[in-house]
């Protein structure tokens, strides 16, 4: 594993990054992949720190992190958010447990109450896999509004979805956590 600030990363880096992601989302849908052209290692909002991991074949996975203030119904709320999540498809199953044991260390470094993030509905079973293992909380019928990453005339500035929500304490416990029905990401999603 390779943890390193968004400043550290070389042009190459970027590059490599930019084709994992196209072939790790890629088949999950075109549109998936495509915010991944050219050396662009990211798709909403760029993350300020990653954890990478390689083996004899290049990239394996990769988990990307930035703090940010949220609002939960209103309450600002200072968070790790966790999210550019991708295993390579040969690699499935061993991934996001390493991700996190990988930032473990450095959430706690950071100083942040919880680790927040969001994963697709679909991804329920894996998350609860991995929930099992460490003091995860899988939060769902929360609306989390976003904004997009670029701003479009054909399009509102801001979406709002229905994803599973996770939340890992870090500094402070779950019951610290403030219960709601909407989260405001203020920024586009990691």
């Amino acid at each position: 594993w390779r943890l390193c600030w968004e400043n550290e990363l070389e042009l190459a880096d970027h590059v490599e990054l930019a084709e994992f992601f196209r072939k790790t989302y890629g088949p999950t849908g075109v549109f998936n992949a495509k915010p991944f052209s050219g050396s662009q290692s990211w798709a909403g909002a760029r993350p300020e720190l990653r954890a990478i991991g390689y083996d004899s074949s290049g990239v394996a996975a990769h988990m990307g992190l930035l703090r940010r203030f949220i609002k939960v119904d209103g309450v600002d709320l200072l968070v790790a958010e966790l999210g550019l999540y991708g295993v390579r498809p040969d690699l499935e199953g061993l991934g996001i447990s390493h991700s996190i044991h990988a930032l473990s260390p450095t959430l706690q470094e950071l100083q942040v109450p919880f680790a927040f993030g969001t994963v697709r509905p679909e991804l329920r079973k894996h998350v609860e896999r991995f929930g099992r293992r460490g003091p995860v909380t899988v939060l769902s019928g929360i609306s989390v509004r976003s904004t997009l990453p670029h701003a479009r005339v054909d399009l509102p500035p801001t979406r709002v979805e229905d994803p599973l929500v996770i939340v890992l304490p870090v500094g402070r416990s779950m019951s610290d956590w403030p219960t709601g029905a909407i989260i405001d990401r203020n920024g586009p999603e990691l």
